[in-house]
């Protein structure tokens, strides 16, 4: 499982013109599996997100996590992450894991976040989204459960 995280002052999910989540500040997760991943990486990843020191204490240190700033997380599933570009011009998609997989573990993930006390708001599956996010720092990081 990898996932993109990015520190936000504000986030939107946009599908046919419709806003389908939206967050004030918190983290944008971008969401991808993998065939190898299970409900074990899955509680791995939320139980990472939601400890994640990367909010600024009083004393300007990224100390604090999501949880401890009582931010939100908006969380849109994309299979792009695994995206080979190695070879070519075109990404190849083999490492990412078909949908059918992939939705179960997804909403899991979601439901694990929501289970630590976050509020979770989230793209539409399967769906063309417009994501807007104002990024805070700029701080993104990428998360692997699996070296």
């Amino acid at each position: 499982m990898k996932v993109v995280v990015q520190r936000s002052k504000r986030a939107s999910v946009v599908v046919d013109g419709q806003t389908v989540g939206e967050i004030s500040s918190g983290l944008v997760l971008l969401v991808g599996v993998t065939h190898e991943d299970t409900e074990e990486d899955v509680r791995w990843m939320a139980d990472k997100v939601a400890g994640l020191r990367i909010f600024e204490d009083d004393s300007g240190k990224m100390n604090l996590s999501v949880t401890d700033t009582g931010g939100q997380i908006l969380s849109v599933s994309q299979f792009t992450l695994y995206g080979d570009c190695r070879k070519g011009r075109r990404p190849n998609f083999m490492a990412a894991a078909r949908p059918e997989q992939v939705e179960p573990l997804y909403e899991k993930f979601n439901e694990a976040l929501r289970t630590a006390g976050l509020t979770v708001e989230t793209g539409r599956f399967g769906a063309m989204m417009d994501v807007s996010l104002v990024n805070d720092g700029p701080v993104t990081l990428i998360l692997e459960s699996r070296p």
